[in-house]
């Protein structure tokens, strides 16, 4: 890999650990809603801010930089991302936390997208998969440090010292890409109005946005409650917990790695062999959370796939519009990483009303699994589409 492909995953691993921080803050949501003088449902509004900015601010501002070079564009993104951060740090009250909290998420959604588009084009065309898995990286090895590191930082010197820490590695990460990623980066045509409108007039755009959000999300129906599961259902105590959790990022990280490799070929067949695994192994899940080594061995297959298919969706969506959208293929990639952040909301929003209903706690797993094999049947719809080389929704028989 170029050496640029890694100075994207140091800034991955930057911009990842204040997205982990989401999860971090909720441990720490009683000690911000003091320090604030606040109540704990509006602490709250601090996780759910982040995840909507990355969903509405990834796409529009995706399009509006389209006129900038790409890397003056990412450094722009890390001094947002660091400005973002120390402001967070230097909060004196509630709604400045929640101005700082967007602009991170502003700088989130635009490197994510832009940045797939780069690590595409600066490797063959038989390792994109590879290159977008890598960038990815810096992402999963945030989810397995991040949480406990920023966890253990907010409690011994308080919450805003977490804030700090991210900042410090967003300064390493402009460092990384000012030194490593070349100035001549190659870009699409800035997009028009009407082709950044066109791309959700794309019915095979639609259709992937719609793999990658319940693909993606699916696991979240369950993964969001996962500590609960652990506790009430497989009987693990509150320390276990942790190290768990440090378990299923290490199975994320190598999951993403792999599903890169799988990826490069062929995304859409490397997707339907995955989202088949992670549909029966959630399924399996429903039945082996009440022991204990089982849910283990579960929990490594279930984390090893939630992430391997990340970059297989990645380069399927940016390979589609290139061949439908050739104008708006940033804003494509921006809408994609949207759509994740879709999932994980969709995910965890169902996993609740699962939760508060007769099903309960130990039904999460297989809910979740029905709207992974949705995504499965999408996926198999749009590989259909693929060979028959039409627009989603024409007659088949337009292609014979």
């Amino acid at each position: 890999m170029p050496l640029a492909i890694f100075a994207l995953t140091i800034a991955a691993y930057a911009i990842g650990t204040t997205g982990t921080t989401e999860f971090v803050i909720v441990g720490l949501l009683s000690t911000v809603a003091t320090d604030l003088a606040i109540s704990l449902p509006l602490a709250g509004l601090i996780v759910s801010i982040y995840a909507l900015g990355v969903t509405f601010g990834a796409p529009i501002l995706t399009a509006l930089s389209g006129r900038i070079e790409r890397k003056p564009l990412l450094l722009g993104l890390m001094a947002l991302f660091i400005s973002g951060n120390t402001v967070a740090a230097l909060s004196p009250n509630y709604e400045m936390l929640l101005v700082a909290r967007v602009l991170s998420a502003f700088a989130h959604g635009v490197f994510f997208s832009v940045g797939s588009t780069i690590a595409a084009d600066l490797v063959p065309e038989d390792r994109r998969a590879s290159a977008i898995a890598m960038m990815f990286m810096g992402l999963t090895v945030a989810i397995v440090t991040g949480v406990p590191i920023g966890t253990y930082i907010g409690q011994a010197f308080g919450w805003r010292a977490t804030f700090w820490g991210v900042a410090a590695l967003g300064v390493v990460a402009f460092a990384g890409i000012a030194a490593l990623l070349p100035g001549s980066l190659t870009k699409a045509a800035p997009a028009s109005l009407l082709d950044q409108v066109r791309v959700l007039g794309s019915g095979r755009l639609l259709l992937v946005f719609a793999m990658t959000a319940l693909g993606y999300g699916g696991t979240f129906v369950a993964f969001t409650f996962l500590a609960p599961i652990l506790q009430e259902v497989t009987g693990f105590s509150e320390n276990s917990v942790s190290l768990i959790l440090v378990l299923y990022g290490v199975a994320i990280a190598v999951g993403n790695i792999a599903g890169g490799r799988i990826a490069n070929t062929n995304p859409v067949k490397a997707l339907i062999g995955l989202f088949l695994l992670q549909a029966l192994v959630l399924v399996i899940f429903s039945f082996t959370a009440a022991s204990p080594a089982l849910t283990l061995v579960t929990l490594a297959a279930l984390g090893f796939l939630s992430f391997a298919n990340v970059p297989g969706l990645q380069l399927y969506v940016v390979q589609l519009a290139k061949e439908h959208r050739p104008g708006a293929v940033d804003v494509a990639s921006a809408l994609n990483i949207a759509a994740f952040n879709l999932g994980i909301a969709l995910g965890a929003w169902l996993g609740g009303r699962v939760v508060d209903s007769p099903l309960g706690l130990a039904s999460t797993p297989w809910v979740g699994a029905i709207l992974v094999s949705s995504a499965l049947l999408l996926t198999l719809w749009s590989g259909l589409l693929d060979r028959r080389g039409i627009e989603c929704g024409e007659p088949l028989a337009a292609a014979n």
